[in-house]
């Protein structure tokens, strides 16, 4: 018998830990070559890692929700062999795939199978992705009635739609009036105490000052109309959103301090050339901001096609992280949820936050009387220790205009 160890692996993105966010296994379990045994999170990405080899856990690092340190050791598993000991300097770079939906097994393990059986899914902790599991909390379906199609009998999010579409979903509990007096402690981690450490730095060190002005939509509604009637084969269907990221490109040239990032720990404001917009965007694991890349050299319809294909890979979960960072200006919309006002938090290290409130029919004095008009509010916050409020109203009416008078949206130079 011997005993191989997994180490906490480097997955590249420079950092020095990572948190644990799920265990597949516990001590006492057999595991089997290329079973998926934890899942942990750096930044906004979440990587599954597998074990090489094939025996019986004998220990685990930690709980979830703990950070582990990159080469730091995180499974023993006791193997069968003439090899007493193997430790690797650290367990092969998984690829994110959290919460990427496993569609196909994996290839056949190369070395011969293990003597262990293969180890049923405990009923108290069926395998699946985190996003699954939540995917089910949602769904009301408790994952011990599903069976999974994945390997090692891993529960997929079409599985649980299946079961869903069997009529077996949990029934909802009935209602019992009384008093309740039950608690529950839910320990932050992953993806929502990332979200919760981005929120408390935004706040802790960006003096917010929020700047709301009402936009009258009615001309760009109009056109959007239109240009989605008219559009050609293979163009998606528009909504306001590249319309308002081409709004800000052009203002943006005119006022380049505001697509900008400050380093405030050494004092550094980094301007940019390049207009890098974050789509802040709300998916079943949590708020990410995937990034529109170089909004300043698309048109239109190459704008709405980069912003379809990122929201569908951060809602995925199939999102790189390259295609999670970098952004320069960040636009935040809660679509038809987005109400009459909002405060949105700047994404830090950026100076500036676009928040697009709800369009709404309202009655508009044009001067002899009230007329129907298609309202929008724009809630905009600035860091004010680089933007003064002076800056910061003007950037949001130049915007103003440009979606009220959309033709100026497609006029050059």
């Amino acid at each position: 018998m011997g005993e191989f160890i997994i180490k906490m692996p480097d997955v590249g993105e420079g950092v020095a830990e990572a948190e644990l966010v799920e265990w597949h296994v516990k001590t006492g379990d057999p595991v089997r070559e290329d079973m998926v045994i934890a899942a942990v999170m750096t930044d906004k990405a979440t990587v599954e890692i597998p074990s090489p080899v094939s025996g019986t856990v004998t220990w685990l690092a930690g709980e979830v929700g703990d950070r582990i340190a990159v080469k730091a050791p995180l499974v023993r598993i006791e193997t069968s062999g003439e090899v007493s000991v193997a430790e690797p300097a650290a367990a092969p770079p998984p690829q994110p795939v959290e919460p990427v939906k496993v569609e196909a097994p994996k290839p056949a393990p190369k070395a011969p199978a293990s003597p262990l059986p293969p180890r049923p899914v405990p009923a108290e902790k069926p395998l699946a992705a985190p996003s699954v599991r939540l995917f089910a909390r949602e769904s009301g379906v408790d994952l011990r009635q599903v069976q999974g199609s994945g390997p090692a009998g891993r529960i997929l999010r079409e599985d649980i739609e299946q079961f869903l579409t069997q009529g077996a979903a949990a029934a909802p509990a009935r209602a019992v009036l009384g008093k309740k007096t039950a608690t529950e402690e839910i320990k932050l981690t992953g993806l929502r105490r990332r979200i919760a450490e981005k929120m408390v730095l935004s706040t802790s060190r960006i003096p917010h000052i929020t700047y709301v002005e009402e936009v009258d939509m009615t001309a760009l509604e109009e056109l959007r109309a239109t240009m989605n009637a008219d559009r050609k084969a293979g163009h998606p269907k528009l909504t306001v959103l590249p319309f308002l990221m081409r709004a800000l490109v052009k203002a943006i040239s005119e006022q380049p301090e505001v697509n900008a990032t400050f380093d405030d720990d050494a004092g550094i404001i980094t301007r940019h050339s390049a207009v890098h917009i974050g789509i802040a965007t709300q998916t079943p694991a949590g708020l990410t901001v995937p990034v529109v890349r170089h909004a300043e050299a698309r048109g239109i319809f190459d704008c709405a096609v980069e912003l379809n294909r990122l929201a569908d890979a951060a809602r995925s979960g199939t999102a790189t992280r390259d295609e999670l960072s970098g952004s320069t200006i960040t636009i935040s919309s809660l679509g038809a949820l987005g109400g009459i006002v909002s405060t949105p938090v700047i994404n830090h290290p950026e100076v500036a936050i676009i928040g697009v409130n709800k369009i709404a029919t309202r009655p508009v004095w044009d001067g002899t009387q009230f007329v129907p008009r298609k309202m929008m509010n724009l809630s905009s916050s600035f860091d004010h220790r680089i933007i003064d409020g002076w800056d910061a109203a003007t950037f949001v009416q130049r915007i103003r205009t440009l979606l009220e008078t959309p033709a100026l949206i497609f006029i050059e130079g």
